[in-house]
Parts: structure tokens; sequence; C-alpha cells
């Protein structure tokens, strides 16, 4: 099993693609509902809205994401974008995460959202960013924020092509050695350099395929 080493999220881990770097899952079964899986929010289940707009990331694909990002969550920036229901960042936060910023578009997200983080009372250090990721990237941009986590889960469809556009926006909204991660579908090829970063593992959980990448 492959672990993210103990300096956290400014630790340049080394190039490594493939089934070796990528923990084993510890739970095979899958849950209808999503949840807050540890941390102080541990075993809330989260409200997810029905249709094919919101796909929340698989319970099996969120554990072995964060067996890897473990020792780089506590007092972490971590952006999540195309948020959905929000429970990628809301794991982080309960995880012990600094700041958690969840940007989403929907209404049906949104509203999820909303229910969420009542719920699991993390709203301390959460905020929305209401808009198009695009908006919100550049808003970001211009008041000076910076990420030392950033998980982007598009739409299957399009999550290469969104990823390549917002590039170089996501380059410099890093912190020193901080990364990013791309959830897309295992079917597509990740591309092993996009403008300044460069891809250090992917790994895949069924249908989805976790990418990392650091500048």
């Amino acid at each position: 099993m492959c672990r993210a080493s103990r300096p956290g999220p400014c630790h340049r881990i080394p190039f490594r693609v493939g089934p070796a770097a990528c923990p084993a899952l510890i739970h095979k079964e899958e849950t209808h509902l999503p949840r807050i899986i540890s941390g102080r929010a541990g075993g809330i289940p989260l409200i997810a809205p029905k249709g094919q707009d919101t796909r929340p990331t698989a319970d099996k694909t969120k554990e072995a994401l964060f067996s890897i990002l473990a020792p780089a969550i506590p007092d972490c920036t971590f952006l999540d974008l195309y948020a959905g229901t929000g429970q990628i960042g809301l794991e982080a936060a309960s995880r012990g995460a600094r700041t958690v910023v969840l940007v989403e578009q929907a209404r049906a997200g949104l509203s999820a959202i909303a229910a969420n983080l009542e719920k699991t009372r993390l709203s301390d250090v959460t905020r929305i960013e209401q808009g198009s990721v695009w908006t919100a990237v550049r808003h970001l941009l211009t008041s000076g924020s910076r990420f030392d986590l950033i998980f982007l889960d598009p739409p299957y469809r399009q999550a290469i092509a969104d990823f390549e556009r917002l590039a170089t926006d996501l380059t410099q909204l890093l912190t020193a050695g901080g990364r990013i991660i791309l959830e897309h579908d295992a079917k597509s090829k990740a591309p092993d350099f996009v403008m300044e970063l460069k891809r250090t593992r992917s790994c895949q959980y069924g249908t989805a395929m976790l990418s990392f990448y650091q500048v």
C-alpha cells in the first residue's frame, strides 16, 4: 500500500503511476447514499439529489482518496470544484482541514450542500462559492486565495477537457507543493503533463479514476 509521506501537502511525492501506487479498498460493498466516513462528523449520512446532474463520488473511491491524502488533510486549505453534494470537501472538513471551499452552480447541488452543512455542523470551516467553476476560480485568484489540495470531479464526458482548460488557473491557486486531484472516467486516460502540472499517480476504483498532479 502506497501512502503520501508524513510532511503533508508541501512534500513532493515520487512519480508513480499504476496500481502499485494506490491503496487497496477496505470496504468492498457500496452504500446507497453518501456519508462522512471519518472525523468529527464521521458516520453522518448525507443528502444527495436524485437524477443525473449530480453524481456523488462512490464511498469506495472516497475512502481510497482520503487514505492517500490522510497525512496532508489536517490544517490544510481544500478546494472542492464541481462539489455536487459537497461530500468530498465536507469529508476534508470533518478530518481536520482548516478551510474548505465548495464550488457548485446547480440549484439541486446547492440545496444538498446547505442541508449537509446543517447535518454535519461543519460550517465553521466551510464556505460555498455559488456559480460556475470558471467564475469561481477567477474570483478566488483575484481574492488571493491559495489551496494545498484541489479536488475536481467534472461530468465524466468533459472531465479531461475541463481540467486542461482550467490547468493554468488551478496551478496559480496551488500553494508550494500543493496537489490537484482529478476524478474522471477510467476509460479516459489523463494526460501525463498539463502546462506546468505533472501527473504523479493514477488509481482506478471501478469505473472511476483518480489522477494526481503537482507542479
